[in-house]
């Protein structure tokens, strides 16, 4: 592990949310979790471990100040080890689901949620298998292009529903797949996180055909 470059990390990443003591105790004692199960399970790719703060912690949290208001409720489709759902309910977000057909990835971040005191609903079962709902926002993170995720999402939108969708540098080719129009309105916001990294954010998706 690199400890000069954890502590960096850290700092960059309470510096950039204020976050207090007790959130921040939080994430350290989900770090030492995620470092943990990693051995037996393959929660994240090994060679981000010693980039836990920025690759994932921050890259997760920075979706928490694009939310409409903490008491959202958010989809996390795909969450995985819990990225960036758990880590949004950490932060304060009220009604965060979290979902993964990987039964095991749903055991480690329900015991996370135990361990840390964090509320969540923890859904293992497949995004196509969930009951359709209509949640505030939906985000998903590493999980798949943007033509596929409006189609996972678009059963659990209502015509206000935020989508985030935290995206690499392929970004522009995947923008060129959707059909952009009066109906579904798409920004993209710089990461904070990654150079070369967007977060695509799309409104209208609710509005109908």
């Amino acid at each position: 592990m690199d400890t000069a470059g954890y502590g960096e990390q850290r700092d960059e990443f309470r510096a950039a949310f204020g976050a207090p003591p007790a959130i921040m105790e939080k994430l350290d004692r989900y770090e030492a979790m995620l470092r943990r199960w990693q051995r037996a399970i393959n929660l994240v790719s090994a060679s981000t471990l010693d980039q836990v703060w920025r690759r994932h912690f921050l890259d997760s949290a920075q979706l928490f100040g694009l939310l409409p208001h903490p008491a959202c409720s958010v989809l996390d489709i795909g969450t995985g080890a819990g990225f960036p759902g758990l880590v949004l309910a950490m932060l304060g977000a009220r009604d965060v689901h979290l979902v993964d057909s990987d039964t095991r990835k749903c055991g480690f971040v329900s015991q996370v949620a135990r361990e840390t005191g964090t509320r969540v609903s923890v859904h293992p079962v497949r995004i196509e298998a969930l009951r359709a709902g209509r949640f505030d926002v939906v985000t998903a993170r590493a999980c798949a292009p943007l033509d596929r995720l409006i189609a996972l999402a678009q059963p659990h939108v209502h015509a206000d529903t935020v989508c985030l969708f935290p995206k690499g540098q392929s970004v522009a080719r995947e923008l060129d797949t959707i059909a952009v129009g009066t109906r579904l309105r798409v920004s993209t916001i710089p990461s904070l996180s990654s150079p070369g990294g967007t977060v695509v954010r799309m409104e209208g998706l609710g509005n109908g055909p």
